[in-house]
């Protein structure tokens, strides 16, 4: 297991589980990038990093100020800005690419607007506002387009003839054609994804046992308790 590359070593059902988890937590909507993040599957090589040096570290910030040092380490100490770059560049078709860099500039230019300063340069107070704000932004949009993809999936069954048979399955097309996800959201994927399957995720601020090991199938569970992180 390793810090900036967590799903390196995970298998399938591992990747698959810690998929599903992150995507309870952002409310039940697939991530972007999903397929190939659950397959493995890279797109096709890019020529250079789409990322610098410095814009990794405004995600380092940005995951930061998602999942902030408490009594465990925050997003920093387990380098997720590295990672959600590397996904970004890996497993991002070109539209969504484009969509998180833009929302990068926008994080900056909100913070501009509200503090007279640049994200890296505001103070972790200054952050929290701008990005709470934008979260906002990000659960509005979110809605709006997963009711819309409600909508369309709705009106193709409506649509169907009656027949005895079941109805033809739903082009993916009908499912899939909506507005692009909100530039937060897949931030706030990555940030998650990234931070839960890190080192630091699985063994400090979740609970950890290597595997293979004992099998309890039953253990007693006091409220407040970490979770268990997914196997390697």
């Amino acid at each position: 297991m390793t810090t900036h590359q967590p799903l390196g070593d995970l298998d399938l059902v591992t990747r698959r589980e810690a998929i599903q988890r992150v995507t309870v937590l952002l409310g039940g909507v697939a991530l972007v990038g999903g397929d190939a993040l659950l397959t493995g599957r890279r797109r096709a090589p890019q020529a250079g990093a789409l990322f610098t040096a410095d814009e990794v570290a405004f995600l380092d910030e940005v995951a930061e100020t998602i999942l902030p040092q408490t009594d465990t380490p925050g997003a920093k100490a387990a380098r997720t800005g590295a990672f959600m770059a590397l996904m970004v560049q890996d497993s991002y078709q070109p539209g969504d690419q484009r969509i998180f860099r833009d929302g990068m500039r926008a994080i900056e230019d909100a913070s501009r607007a509200a503090h007279g300063v640049g994200f890296m340069q505001a103070s972790p107070e200054q952050r929290l506002a701008v990005l709470r704000v934008i979260d906002a932004e990000q659960k509005e949009h979110s809605d709006a387009r997963a009711a819309a993809r409600r909508a369309r999936s709705l009106a193709y069954l409506r649509d169907q003839p009656a027949a005895p048979e079941a109805p033809a399955p739903v082009p993916a097309g009908a499912v899939t054609a909506d507005a692009p996800a909100h530039y937060f959201r897949m931030m706030k994927e990555l940030a998650l994804l990234g931070y839960f399957t890190s080192e630091i995720g699985c063994t400090v601020a979740q609970r950890y046992v290597e595997s293979p090991g004992r099998f309890d199938p039953c253990v007693p569970y006091a409220p407040g308790e970490r979770a268990w992180a997914p196997h390697a």
